[in-house]
């Protein structure tokens, strides 16, 4: 399958979420707190390559990819690359919000499921404490039914557009440089795509 069909099939999911996200958080009341972006600097953070496939080929097609491949290579950082901080106190935003992967789209408004299979709403400790109220009666009124994004769904959802990139899970900073590399390789011996194909 192609780059372009598969950035699209991606963001077809992701179009998904957000609809489903968004009535969520409608029925919640649920938020981030203004340019927050305290989850985005956690070094644990693991996300597929598949999942930035979009962010790598709008970065290719812009001329960009092998620059901040580059600048992935020489990183150190656990951090990811794409968070744009804009002080010590941890606040920030992402610096291509369009293209974030489905981790970022997911965590804070989604839940997984426990061992006893009830789902459980996956946020930070920003919301559960700052929003007490809205969290206790989210939680509550997820266990009699309100309908909620689920990671487990989601990220099957995108296994089924490529299981091998889908179902790879790396520290952020890696998936995005396996994406790139995706992209590069794919397009090393093909033409440059067209606006149609993108």
């Amino acid at each position: 399958m192609s780059i372009a069909r598969r950035v699209g099939l991606v963001e077809n999911l992701f179009h998904q979420l957000e609809i489903e996200s968004a009535q969520f958080q409608q029925k919640s009341g649920l938020g981030c707190v203004a340019g927050c972006g305290k989850c985005c600097t956690y070094p644990t953070i693991e996300a597929s390559p598949l999942e930035f496939l979009p962010w790598a080929f709008h970065l290719f097609l812009n001329g960009e990819a092998e620059k901040m491949l580059n600048t992935l290579n020489k990183t150190q950082s656990l951090t990811c690359l794409i968070y744009t901080p804009s002080s010590i106190l941890n606040n920030g935003n992402c610096g291509n919000y369009k293209y974030r992967g489905l981790i970022c789209r997911l965590f804070g408004f989604a839940a997984n499921t426990d061992k006893y299979q009830n789902l459980r709403l996956a946020t930070c400790k920003i919301i559960k404490e700052g929003q007490a109220a809205n969290y206790t009666s989210t939680a509550e009124a997820i266990q009699k039914g309100l309908s909620i994004p689920v990671f487990t769904e989601y990220y099957m959802q995108l296994n089924q557009i490529d299981f091998n990139m889908g179902n790879i899970m790396l520290p952020v900073n890696k998936a995005l440089k396996m994406a790139l590399e995706e992209v590069l390789q794919y397009y090393a011996y093909r033409p440059f795509p067209n606006e149609s194909a993108a």
